[in-house]
């Protein structure tokens, strides 16, 4: 079967302890002496086929969410590459690649054109939209007054109804309420397809069993078990 993701000797490095303001510190020769270097992820060697559904678990600060943005362009890694076929829809921090002062209406058009959705499809499935986020009476308004689960509603609903080949989903339906929850999910159920493939973090062992054809467990910023889910989340239940 093709690969819809292939992972190449993937390396993130961060530096700890950088200032927002230089202005707030010490002169920069001085300050940049107390820097740390990071590595959030180290060799990532991993091949993806298409249709497959991978869930991906570990403690917080393994390297999980930094992998994902990578593989949605959001971040690039330090070292090593990747290639991806077909066409990406991500649902990783909530609200991200919404603007804060813009309505949600204006956001649905703004997240669909950055997701790579032509004006036409997004009027086409504009009500349809709307009608499974659940947050019509606050379509006008902006969503920097929008809580957090406003966010993943609007969110989620665009990029659902995405023509996706891959779809990115990172911890952020544990925002929503339950109810919702189910609804995502049923959503994602129902989209997936034999060429559909999905990558899917979550700390939710119930979900990631539900889902994932493998799962992949990341400590460290390194790959430390990959296989079915039964024998990897038990693996990772006894060393974490």
């Amino acid at each position: 079967m093709e690969n819809a993701i292939v992972i190449n000797n993937l390396w993130k490095k961060y530096k700890i302890g950088q200032p927002k303001k230089l202005g707030d510190v010490l002169p920069l020769f001085l300050f940049r002496q107390k820097l740390k270097e990071f590595w959030a992820l180290k060799n990532i060697n991993l091949s993806i086929k298409k249709g497959e559904r991978l869930g991906i678990i570990g403690p917080n600060g393994s390297g999980k969410s930094t992998l994902l943005k990578i593989i949605s362009g959001v971040t690039a890694p330090s070292l090593g590459n990747f290639t991806i076929t077909g066409k990406v829809a991500a649902l990783l921090e909530v609200g991200t690649g919404f603007h804060p002062d813009f309505t949600g209406r204006e956001n649905i058009y703004l997240y669909g054109t950055i997701m790579g959705m032509e004006l036409s499809e997004i009027k086409h499935r504009f009500d349809e939209i709307v009608r499974f986020s659940g947050i019509k009476k606050f379509l006008d308004t902006p969503v920097k007054y929008y809580s957090s689960g406003m966010y993943v509603r609007l969110a989620f609903s665009v990029a659902v109804h995405l023509d996706w080949d891959v779809l990115l989903v990172d911890e952020v339906l544990a925002v929503g309420d339950v109810d919702f929850q189910k609804k995502c999910l049923s959503k994602i159920e129902q989209s997936l397809g034999s060429k559909k493939t999905l990558i899917l973090v979550s700390h939710n062992f119930d979900v990631i069993r539900k889902f994932s054809s493998k799962v992949l467990f990341i400590k460290d910023g390194k790959i430390q078990k990959i296989g079915k889910a039964d024998s990897v989340i038990n693996y990772y239940l006894k060393h974490v």
